[in-house]
């Protein structure tokens, strides 16, 4: 029936009529104030207000998502039981794999009261609010309050849930995750890697959304028994499997292995709800105990929404709210204005308050603090590898900060950085000292480089520190969760350190592999990565250098910093003070040298630098000046409007003046040159003001016997850059 809501209810369409037994179950709400949570999962009365919070979450979902005719429906509906438990049981820690859950999110967090934050106080303002900027994305954000974490690509949510889990021991961290997601290669290893290094940390807790189908057909692992199911999740290393199952309570002889449990009857949707609260009572603490434990809800998807299947997934031009498949599945779940009170109640004393207020990430994790670094100052001249000298500050953090992470997939040994290993040690069970292995080691080794940027990033992102280090030829298989975070950090309402990377062996470094392992593409990535306004790629051209952008990079927050390092002994060329000056204001002049006319090379890395100064050397000669200008901190270089930073958390709003730029890059010609893309010039060719410029850079791999060969390769030798500046004088 048709009623007209107050309050916070304004907004809804539809009202229903009172449930049965609602004067016995109805009338106080099972969740205790005192402690945020029903005191037995197998009480009538907390089964029964768990079954009318699911389908709370149902109707809102879709009016919410209706009104825009857009959004995803299906996929949560299938397991609204699910999330409405943890609630009931006080568990507001919830990040998920499944970005297309967004919707039924919002609805928890509007019930609990969280969506206050951002000023949404009625089912109206609900729906107008989503999908709408400075609303409720798409998909879910760090933006948003109570959301522990942000969902973008699938295999991702996992890294959240652990990584919550290592920082905070007591806290349970429930993760849903999609049975399309768990079709992405990275889950099940990343669970399997992460309880053989720290199989004391068992507080998360996987809950598998088993409905049968992903976004447009059935799902991979759709197949699959419910024995074949639970094997599959113990071979990965998983102690505890409780699995329920909606079709042993079905009374209405629905067909097929996934049947929508909101068509029993009304006292089987009591039973399976109780299955499912109780399920995941057992569940909690089995993780919270030191059990390794998931939960499987098995359920079609769509249960309780306008379709069933692949076809709930998302909602279609034609969704509107006159629909008259909306219209039913509306009506079917209404709820009456008492009900609806109840629902609010128990979801606002829930876990001991809303969400954004008493999830983990609402408030600042305190850290202990910086160490006071011992850095080295290399003479100029002196050939050093710069990897190792960040390697040595690396250690000092983590020696004085015991949550500190160092991630790597390809061998820390073989980029230049063996004395972390030595100073932090592989977590490993076998401890060995020949190979720096210990069971309470602070440097995790998967060999995926996904797991590897997904838990350091992640650590950063729910208030720890760490460090991801990887080959700069394989980062890019990492970088779309580090991309995920950074995104979330520029939005987040609170600091938390900034997500650091370290890349090494670039292109030039690699010969003898091969294009195989010369892949400098992931520099354009960042280049495109930096305008989102908190994120900086770091080229610093030697050791020196290299340890003050990691001191620096340490004490920033809501950042994503890449400082691209060699692994090969090179020349020193910057004194401390020209250090310190390049990271903070971008770049500094390495060398000039006096000639008719002056032009500035303008240079990205530090192995090129090498063909770089033998050019200004042969110019000289020809009474050709130059003035060698090193690109460290491009997001220094940046103009202003070039880039979001304002919008920011966090925001810094430091790049270099005009003034200086015009003493730096001023000349007869300017030419830009880069060991990787020439993308990573943009900054200054966008701002250079001599009709005379020009950029080259790597152009495409190839085995080479010597950096000299494949410079040559790329147009890159001395004799080829001097070419260069013939033609633009």
């Amino acid at each position: 029936m048709m009623t007209v809501a107050t309050d916070c209810w304004q907004g809804i369409d539809y009202f229903g009529t009172t449930w049965p037994d609602w004067s016995h179950y109805g009338q106080r709400p099972a969740v205790e104030a005192t402690t945020g949570s029903i005191r037995n999962p197998h009480d009538p009365q907390a089964v029964y207000q768990t079954l009318l919070a699911a389908d709370a979450l149902r109707y809102l979902v879709l009016q919410m998502t209706a009104t825009k005719a857009s959004g995803h429906p299906g996929g949560f509906a299938s397991c609204a039981e699910a999330i409405a438990a943890l609630f009931m049981l006080g568990h507001k820690n919830i990040p998920t794999e499944v970005g297309h859950h967004a919707p039924g999110f919002y609805a928890a967090l509007f019930l609990d009261g969280s969506l206050e934050a951002m000023g949404i106080h009625t089912v109206a303002q609900l729906r107008e609010r989503f999908r709408e900027m400075h609303g409720l994305l798409g998909h879910l954000s760090g933006a948003i309050p109570g959301v522990i974490g942000p969902a973008g690509p699938l295999g991702q949510g996992q890294h959240f849930a652990m990584a919550g889990a290592y920082l905070y021991p007591d806290v349970l961290f429930p993760v849903t995750i999609g049975d399309g997601g768990l079709g992405e290669p990275y889950v099940m290893s990343s669970f399997l890697h992460f309880h053989t290094a720290f199989p004391q940390v068992t507080n998360f807790l996987p809950i598998l959304v088993w409905n049968g189908y992903s976004q447009e057909h059935h799902s991979m692992n759709a197949t699959a028994d419910n024995a074949a199911m639970e094997r599959y999740w113990r071979a990965h290393g998983f102690d505890a499997v409780v699995l329920v199952d909606a079709k042993d309570f079905d009374d209405q002889g629905q067909p097929g292995d996934y049947v929508d449990s909101t068509l029993f009857g009304f006292a089987q949707r009591l039973r399976f709800t109780e299955a499912v609260l109780s399920g995941l009572d057992q569940a909690a603490q089995s993780a919270l105990g030191g059990k390794l434990t998931v939960f499987i809800l098995k359920q079609l998807k769509g249960a309780g929404v306008h379709a069933r299947g692949a076809k709930a997934h998302n909602l279609y031009a034609q969704h509107t709210l006159e629909n008259p498949d909306i219209v039913r599945a509306l009506q079917q779940r209404a709820l009456p204005v008492e009900a609806w009170d109840l629902v609010r109640e128990n979801f606002r004393r829930a876990g001991g308050g809303p969400a954004a207020q008493v999830a983990v990430t609402e408030s600042v994790r305190p850290l202990p603090p910086l160490p006071l670094f011992t850095h080295q100052e290399f003479p100029i001249g002196e050939k050093q590898v710069a990897t190792t000298a960040v390697g040595k500050l690396v250690v000092q953090l983590g020696q004085s900060d015991p949550k500190f992470l160092v991630t790597n997939a390809d061998g820390n040994e073989a980029s230049g950085i063996a004395n972390i290993n030595q100073g932090l040690k592989v977590i490993h069970p076998t401890a060995d000292p020949l190979y720096n292995q210990s069971p309470q080691g602070q440097v995790y080794e998967p060999l995926s480089e996904d797991a590897c940027a997904g838990l350091a990033a992640a650590v950063c992102l729910l208030g720890g520190r760490s460090l991801w280090c990887s080959y700069e030829s394989f980062a890019i298989n990492g970088l779309p969760i580090w991309q995920t975070v950074t995104q979330a950090m520029a939005e987040l309402r609170r600091p938390t350190p900034s997500t650091i990377a370290l890349f090494t062996a670039g292109a030039l470094e690699q010969g003898r592999n091969g294009w195989t392992h010369q892949r400098p593409e992931i520099e354009a990535y960042y280049m495109a990565l930096m305008r989102n306004g908190n994120v900086y790629p770091v080229f610093p051209p030697d050791a020196n250098c290299a340890q003050a952008a990691y001191l620096w990079a340490v004490t920033t927050f809501n950042k994503g910093i890449a400082i691209f390092a060699s692994k090969t002994p090179l020349p020193v060329r910057t004194t401390w003070e020209q250090a310190q000056q390049a990271v903070a204001q971008g770049a500094v002049v390495l060398q000039e040298t006096p000639g008719e006319r002056l032009v500035v090379l303008a240079v990205v890395g530090d192995l090129v630098l090498i063909p770089v100064f033998a050019a200004a050397a042969q110019l000289q000669a020809q009474g050709i000046g130059t003035r060698i200008v090193s690109l460290v901190n491009l997001r220094r270089l940046c103009r202003p409007s070039d880039v979001a930073w304002s919008t920011c958390a966090e925001p810094d709003g430091e790049f270099m003046d005009d003034a200086t730029f015009a003493q730096l890059f001023t000349g007869d010609a300017l030419l830009g040159i880069s060991g990787g893309p020439v993308t990573t010039l943009e900054p200054v060719l966008l701002r250079a003001q001599m009709p005379r410029r020009d950029a080259i850079g790597w152009r495409r791999g190839e085995t080479a016997a010597s950096p000299d060969q494949l410079l040559a390769y790329n147009g890159l030798s001395a004799e080829q850059i001097v070419q260069r500046v013939h033609s633009l004088l």
